[in-house]
């Protein structure tokens, strides 16, 4: 773990860089030629992530709830991710933080280097992920910061400028953890679990969340490198709010990128890895990246609602039978995001190790 309290080399700001008016990227973040976006004659805008009307999923009608409930397990079994509307969260709100996030990274250099993260906990001002000297680097800087369990809520670390920014993150984060659980009931239902399964199994009242704030700066050659890696999420659901103007999120359906076109005032929901290991892979957790351009920078904010970080995940015992035992080993979420933690994003790698043998 000791290789974890620092960075192996000076941090470099990319927003520094891309404010800089460089006109080549240095080769630190420079992708090989096989993880470099594909040509926009290769996107696949016919195909569309789905985009789920939440109103009716605990209304009074059963046929609609139904309806519901059963677009939101194809999307999960069959995409991995999907958009949600009339999800309860404020739309004003959702605006206003995003707006504050916007403002925290157009704050001077200085203002923002008080809050520096170190890889122990990524908490803070960060520019990288992973620990490896030497590694290719993404296209982006962030703020990270832990919401859930309250216990490691610590408001001092969160930003005091922009003023508003700790009462509205606050005031989110609370709204964005009722969202969640309600999205993991309708999926327990869908897995036929009882429908407190899921939350029970991670944790209950003592799940985690934390938020992460991304700011991907204007690129001079945005060909040649991403915002963020591929990868899936190491938890249990993430609840994306996205840039309303720039589209960047990639998700790969069948050995494709598909661009993520924002549906107004939606939020864009993915199934993480814990999902995966505890559903015995009924759903899936699904590659994903960033890509960036030369116009305009981008913020986006990801809430990662993840298991307690001491409890055991595995498959549910519902779920395994003689003809399809537990496809992964048992592991605490805490062993499991160490993975990510040391070696930054890498595609599937990481819960494809788990696989039991069979």
């Amino acid at each position: 773990m000791n290789r974890l309290m620092s960075w192996p080399e000076p941090v470099v700001r990319v927003q520094s860089l891309s404010e800089n008016g460089i006109g080549t990227i240095p080769d630190r973040y420079i992708k090989p030629i096989s993880d470099r976006p594909a040509l926009k004659s290769e996107i696949h805008d016919h195909l569309e992530v789905p985009v789920i009307d939440l109103q009716n999923l605990f209304g009074k009608d059963p046929a609609l709830h139904q309806e519901t409930s059963r677009r939101i397990s194809s999307a999960c079994r069959d995409w991995g991710f999907f958009q949600v509307v009339n999800h309860g969260v404020s739309h004003e709100l959702m605006k206003r933080t995003r707006a504050v996030w916007r403002d925290f990274f157009e704050l001077p250099l200085e203002a923002k280097q008080q809050y520096a993260n170190s890889p122990s906990t990524y908490e803070g001002y960060g520019s990288r992920l992973g620990i490896e000297k030497g590694a290719i680097l993404d296209w982006s800087d962030y703020f990270f910061l832990n919401y859930l369990p309250v216990t490691l809520r610590n408001q001092s670390k969160w930003p005091a400028q922009p003023v508003s920014c700790r009462e509205l993150v606050a005031k989110y984060g609370a709204q964005i953890t009722k969202l969640c659980g309600r999205l993991l009931k309708a999926m327990s239902i869908n897995l036929e679990l009882k429908e407190d399964y899921l939350q029970n199994a991670f944790g209950g009242d003592e799940m985690g969340a934390c938020l992460r704030a991304n700011f991907y700066p204007k690129c001079p050659q945005p060909e040649l490198t991403l915002g963020l890696s591929s990868h899936s999420d190491p938890g249990a659901i993430t609840i994306l709010l996205p840039d309303p103007d720039v589209a960047g999120l990639q998700v790969r359906k069948g050995g494709k990128w598909i661009t993520v076109k924002p549906f107004p005032n939606a939020f864009i929901v993915n199934v993480g890895d814990q999902i995966q290991v505890l559903s015995n892979a009924n759903y899936k957790s699904v590659e994903h990246r960033v890509i960036v351009n030369s116009d305009k920078d981008r913020v986006s904010l990801a809430f990662f609602y993840n298991p307690k970080s001491d409890l055991l995940i595995e498959a549910a015992k519902e779920l395994v039978n003689e003809d399809r035992p537990a496809l992964y080993k048992p592991m605490t979420y805490d062993e499991y995001r160490l993975y990510i933690r040391m070696n930054g994003p890498c595609g599937k790698t990481q819960i494809e190790s788990m696989k039991s043998n069979r």
